[in-house]
């Protein structure tokens, strides 16, 4: 379902917040609003083009969530897995919903972007809003950073932000007062409250034939069955050149005046001035000026002073001196003493009276409290510088002919040679070898045997160079390797499928009659029930395993079932009883689900939308520029022809 259309049906479209929108930028990217030159698209909707830039920009950005929750994806294994065409498609379609939106006129003012755009920065964390602190004006420069965060800039933000607001007025003015009929939310609380009840027993593995051993030749067929999982992937032996400032960073020293140095750089940008607290009444004249003067001095309630001219108290707290906005009230205010009130004040912006609050001195920073940041930043830094000088020692080395090992001792870097490991940077026991990261394994698993990296540079003082001293083919392991787990796996798997044909024969004596208590006991077993499981309770009977959950509601009542056991093994069941839930059950989640009938509704219709939005526009993508904008060759996947393909047509 788009995006857009979601976040409108779960909140009402005038609630837009930026910081939602930044997230939705991290989730689906920028789609610039230009035309760019033909062929150079990877879709195409109408007037609308996504770049192959673009398109790269918003797969990294899916990359980045998935490597924050510790899973690495390779462009390779995105293809492998879909994730290339899942997105395109998404994208597409959204792009032609907002192609289609443009042609019928639906436009968002200029009025209406500015308002929405002025609240979005308004509700941002103070130290985050593009405001100046001093003067509270809109700073341009803080709103571009603030965007180029998040990979956007001010025209691409401003038209996604118009795109929103105009499939959001069109969607509020279709779908107002639509609500899904009655019937829809019935059905589906008929559905969740269905109970039934369940009777089971499990086969005992006593009463099937024992398992004896395999032969050899019965597990050479059981290897062949599963050749696809017993296979090992291709494995590379590498030599890692690491060239670390982390590394590096224990054996650095800072000289003090360094310290000293870095410090005085930094003190007055990190010095904190005098600020003032005081609350100010406006006098409409001299005359009042002087009367509110001499109240407040008598030690008068400021509201009761300021009531008397239909005024009201203004409270400014914590101010310094160059922030307050008129310069003879900032004089005054820093002429008092906390609790004392001054003369009437003729400022810029008119008579005033003000009374001091209170007053935070001035702070200076210290050495001794920074020294430990100024440290770690000096220490990192010239940690880096080594770092880079050991990578130019490297180079010079490696240029004039030395291999990676070579290169790398006479520029006194690390190296670590690897057992061997997959590309997913796993060894043969299936564990992750630290140091590898995504970058270094891409590299290492294009290269051939004998061949060397360039210098990888990672970030933050850290390169890497690799060479593969040695690949070992995707093999099977032999017989004598495996015997023993392989036995195993055949014998457990003879077994279950043994209990499984006494589970179907006892299952078809219920069926002819027979009931499941004798039944039952004659497979030396016992029958177990449990009443009134539905869909809406079924958590709670989760310890009866998901296979026998599902079959428990696709069974029909009376007809005996075989099912995986929750532990393992087979099970014989049986519906013994269905029941609907009670009238005043129906009545209440027939009700309480209506307005989510009704958002599925609206979802519906977004998606019947879109999809008549790409037929309209006749939508195109190009699959393999896509996939070439993310590091892949579609020349390379499994059935291209005779190099790339042409753009597709969706």
């Amino acid at each position: 379902m788009l995006a857009g259309f979601r976040s409108f049906a779960k909140s009402p479209f005038a609630i837009v917040l930026f910081a939602l929108l930044i997230v939705s930028f991290a989730v689906f990217g920028i789609s610039d609003v230009f035309r760019h030159p033909p062929g150079k698209w990877v879709i195409e909707a109408g007037k609308r083009t996504v770049t192959p830039e673009q398109f790269k920009a918003q797969f990294d950005s899916y990359r980045d969530r998935q490597q924050q929750q510790g899973q690495v994806i390779t462009p390779e294994q995105a293809v492998a897995q879909g994730i290339d065409t899942r997105m395109l498609k998404e994208i597409s379609l959204q792009e032609s919903l907002a192609e289609v939106i443009r042609k019928m006129g639906v436009r968002p003012s200029d009025k209406l972007i500015a308002d929405i755009l002025h609240k979005q920065l308004a509700a941002l964390p103070p130290g985050v809003r593009p405001f100046d602190p001093v003067t509270g004006k809109f700073d341009a420069k803080m709103y571009e950073a603030l965007l180029a965060q998040n990979k956007a800039t001010p025209v691409q933000y401003e038209a996604q932000l118009r795109d929103g607001l105009a499939q959001a007025q069109l969607f509020s003015a279709v779908t107002h007062g639509v609500r899904a009929p009655l019937i829809y939310s019935a059905l589906q609380a008929a559905y969740g409250l269905e109970g039934r009840d369940l009777a089971a027993f499990a086969i005992n593995p006593a009463i099937v034939d024992k398992v004896a051993p395999p032969s050899d030749a019965q597990l050479q067929a059981f290897m062949k069955e599963n050749a696809a999982r017993l296979t090992r992937p291709e494995t590379r032996v590498l030599s890692v050149a690491r060239f670390s400032a982390k590394a590096l960073e224990p054996s650095v020293t800072v000289p003090e005046a360094d310290v000293v140095k870095a410090f005085d750089a930094r003190k007055a940008s990190l010095s904190v001035a005098e600020t003032r607290s005081f609350v100010q009444i406006v006098a409409p004249d001299a005359k009042a000026a002087a009367v509110i003067a001499q109240r407040l001095a008598k030690g008068d309630s400021l509201p009761a002073v300021a009531g008397a001219y239909g005024k009201s108290p203004v409270a400014i707290d914590g101010k310094p001196k160059a922030a307050l906005p008129d310069r003879k009230v900032a004089e005054a205010v820093f002429a008092l003493a906390p609790g004392q009130v001054s003369a009437p004040i003729a400022g810029d912006l008119g008579l005033s009276v003000v009374k001091l609050t209170k007053i935070t001195p001035a702070a200076a920073p210290t050495l001794a409290a920074l020294r430990p940041g100024i440290e770690a930043d000096l220490k990192l830094q010239a940690a880096q510088g080594k770092a880079y000088e050991q990578t130019q020692a490297y180079q010079d080395a490696h240029d004039a002919g030395a291999n990676l090992l070579d290169a790398a001792a006479k520029a006194g870097a690390l190296v670590l040679t690897t057992a061997p490991i997959a590309a997913q940077g796993v060894d043969e026991t299936g564990q992750p070898v630290p140091g590898l990261t995504p970058d270094v394994l891409k590299t290492a698993f294009e290269l051939s045997a004998g061949g060397e990296s360039e210098l990888i540079e990672v970030g933050k003082g850290e390169y890497y160079a690799v060479r593969v001293e040695r690949v070992i083919p995707p093999a099977m392991p032999s017989l004598n390797e495996i015997r023993a787990p392989l036995t195993q796996q055949w014998m457990l798997k003879t077994l279950l499928e043994r209990m499984k044909a006494k589970a179907d024969q006892l299952g078809l004596r219920v069926k002819k009659g027979e009931s499941m208590e004798a039944v039952a006991a004659s497979a030396q077993s016992n029958v177990q029930r449990v009443p009134n499981i539905t869909r809406e309770n079924a958590r709670q009977f989760q310890g009866l395993g998901r296979d026998l959950l599902i079959a428990t509601f696709n069974a029909k009542p009376g007809e005996p079932f075989t099912s995986r056991a929750p532990q393992g093994g087979y099970l014989v069941a049986k519906v013994e009883a269905v029941r609907s839930g009670t009238v005043a059950q129906l009545a209440r989640v027939t009700e309480a689900m209506r307005r989510q009938a009704s958002q599925g509704l609206y979802q519906d219709v977004g998606d019947a939308a879109a999809e008549a939005a790409r037929l309209q526009v006749k939508t195109r993508v190009n699959l393999p520029l896509a996939q070439e904008a993310i590091g892949v060759d579609p020349a390379t996947l499994p059935g291209a022809k005779d190099g790339k393909k042409k753009p597709d047509a969706q």
